[in-house]
């Protein structure tokens, strides 16, 4: 597969804080490739290197086939960018900011027209062209900022944390636009901390934190790398403690989760013999029994949980 991004051995440095730290990685063309991390991780950091924003200190970045230092405007030319905070000009409506947009990347006037109507009708904007940002609302304004990013037809889109603050229906629509724009052939790199999000849309992701990558794999690959973090949910008809089941070789924990107990295991069917065997011996009845696939927030907070350990 050919690359739509590669990032060799990247750094930045702010003062004594190192927040991106010696990470590579490649995304491949018409791939949608999630980058997660906590807050402060240095996702926003690597897409301001990306999209040309600051300079490395180290390393180097390749978008679109153009080296990110040797040849920006190359690779501005090519990339659309959803920022984490909104670059719409608030005292502008939404055309004159689809249109000012436009001629910054010299989009000639009739195929700016036509793009500029289609994405606005694409949003349901349209209607509102002629209003000023100002009176949007977040979910209305997270749309206009998608259709900025989409006007010059990206080969590239980069989105830092797109449904941030939405409502559900608002982001559930960005969703499915970004998947549109994925199945036309696009690459999409988005930076999130929603676990949801990401292993709704993600072909790959990479988990950074503390300027590091952790891993990067399929979502599905991820879980099934960490299968200790399988886990058996158990409701009883009686109360019970759960440290009398953490002596088991077989149980990696056990937790209460509401009414009923979660009991971690890389071994799901030695475990529900056992409960069912305690059930018997204790004259308990079990209401209810699940196994269940770790998810990706649990892998991810392993995966960053384990990183901060080691330093």
């Amino acid at each position: 597969m050919e690359n739509a991004i590669i990032v060799k051995n990247l750094t930045k440095h702010y003062e004594d804080v190192t927040a991106v730290d010696h990470i590579s990685f490649e995304v491949g063309k018409g791939e949608i490739f999630g980058f997660l991390g906590p807050n402060g991780a240095g996702k926003t950091t690597t897409i301001r290197i990306l999209t040309g924003l600051i300079r490395p200190d180290e390393g180097e970045a390749f978008v679109a086939g153009f080296n990110v230092l040797k040849s920006p405007l190359e690779v501005k030319q090519r990339i659309g960018v959803v920022p984490e905070v909104s670059n719409a000009y608030i005292d502008l409506t939404a055309w004159e900011n689809l249109v000012l947009i436009g001629r910054l990347y010299g989009i000639p006037a009739q195929r700016l027209w036509e793009n500029a109507t289609k994405l606005l009708k694409e949003f349901g904007l349209y209607e509102v062209k002629d209003k000023p940002v100002r009176a949007f609302s977040k979910g209305m304004k997270q749309k206009l900022l998608l259709c900025m990013a989409l006007v010059n037809d990206p080969e590239v889109l980069f989105l830092d944390e797109p449904t941030s603050g939405l409502d559900v229906e608002s982001a559930r629509l960005l969703r499915e636009k970004v998947n549109q724009y994925n199945r036309d052939g696009k690459t999409v790199f988005l930076s999130t901390h929603n676990m949801e999000e990401a292993n709704m849309l993600c072909h790959r992701i990479a988990i950074i934190n503390h300027g590091r990558i952790a891993a990067i794999d399929t979502p599905e690959n991820l879980r099934i790398q960490s299968m200790e973090l399988q886990y058996i949910e158990v409701a009883f008809n009686k109360p019970v403690k759960p440290q009398e089941f953490l002596e088991n070789p077989n149980i990696v924990n056990a937790v209460p989760a509401g009414n009923k107990l979660r009991v971690y295991t890389p071994n799901p069917p030695v475990v529900i013999e056992l409960l069912v065997d305690y059930a018997k011996r204790r004259h308990i009845q079990i209401l209810s029994l699940n196994t269940m696939m770790p998810s990706l927030e649990d892998v991810f907070l392993k995966l960053v949980k384990g990183r901060e350990a080691k330093q």
